[in-house]
């Protein structure tokens, strides 16, 4: 089939691979305007569009997708179907209209469950035991077409955000050229989503990822692993912010029963243990703020954290 590949991040790259090596054609592929990144602020290509350019494919990088002269510029190119893979931007109806067999979108949820920008992350910090991907057919509403395909993807114990990110890229990628395949053979039959079971999962902020003591050692945890690489969770050590990478459940025994949250309760090697508003939390892989990434080993040679010490107090400004 002809195909229009609509993607901006890394997630996207995979599919729009996938599509090309099942052979179809790619008339064009889509995505969002080229931003100014890191300290120097140079202009730097998403994801999509430089995988694009190694294939050689027209790229078109509107501001407004939905602007009268992107959607002249999109009927310019012959396209059986749009695929979409976290593109960006909100499709028109017009859009979503133009091509033969609609616009289908590779969503990292198993839908209607998490609807929205979020899904991937939200399903660890929820502690869901499994999600996956969900092929739909696109309509008006943000993720709440009709379901052509689903795949289910199991959630392991130490999952990360950017572990799943990845088992979702590949299984997203594997699942569109099946639904391209159903689709153009006429052997999909849509079904309806049960709006009654939807919930939504929306775009990060790097203020997800402070940490709030209070909360229980269980749900600190998985913030810990679901905002894994960004934002990232995040304490405050002597005014400094202290990124938290790696961290379990502690069983060990509180020396300082009544210790507030956010106190530092056990000293080990390799780790040190804080209080939260129900259980303890073993933290083993931190950043300081201007540092590097390191074992809690290597940071205590230049951190000397002592017991009964608190975390989570900012600077005075």
């Amino acid at each position: 089939m002809k195909v229009v590949f609509m993607g901006t991040p890394d997630y996207a790259v995979g599919a729009l691979e996938a599509v090309i090596a099942a052979g179809h054609q790619v008339t064009a592929v889509i995505t969002q305007p080229d931003k100014p990144k890191g300290r120097g602020k140079e202009m730097q290509m998403t994801p999509v569009k430089s995988c694009a350019l190694q294939y050689d494919l027209p790229v078109f990088q509107p501001v407004k997708i939905k602007a009268s002269e992107a959607v002249s510029i999109l009927r310019t190119y012959e396209a059986d179907v749009f695929v979409v893979a976290a593109f960006g931007q909100i499709l028109s109806e017009e859009i979503l209209q133009m091509p033969r067999y609609g616009c289908i979108n590779i969503h990292a949820s198993l839908l209607p469950k998490y609807r929205g920008a979020g899904p991937i992350q939200q399903a660890i910090l929820d502690g869901e035991k499994e999600t996956g991907i969900t092929i739909m057919q696109m309509d008006k509403g943000i993720d709440t077409g009709d379901i052509l395909l689903q795949s289910i993807v199991p959630i392991d114990e130490k999952e990360t955000g950017d572990s799943l990110h990845d088992k979702l890229t590949q299984e997203g990628a594997k699942l569109i050229v099946k639904a391209l395949a159903q689709i153009e053979a006429g052997e999909i039959t849509p079904f309806k989503q049960d709006d009654t079971k939807s919930c939504y999962a929306g775009m990060l902020h790097k203020s997800m990822g402070e940490i709030d003591w209070a909360k229980d050692a269980v749900c600190i945890e998985r913030m810990v692993r679901g905002l894994n690489s960004w934002p990232s969770a995040y304490t405050f050590y002597h005014g400094k912010t202290l990124k938290i990478w790696e961290s379990s459940l502690s069983v060990q025994t509180n020396a300082f029963p009544d210790a507030a949250p956010g106190t530092i309760t056990a000293m080990e090697k390799e780790a040190f243990c804080v209080q939260t508003g129900d259980g303890t939390l073993k933290v083993s892989v931190v950043q300081l703020e201007g540092k590097k990434r390191m074992a809690v080993k290597d940071f205590l040679l230049g951190n000397p954290l002592k017991a009964g010490e608190t975390l989570g107090e900012k600077a005075d400004k």
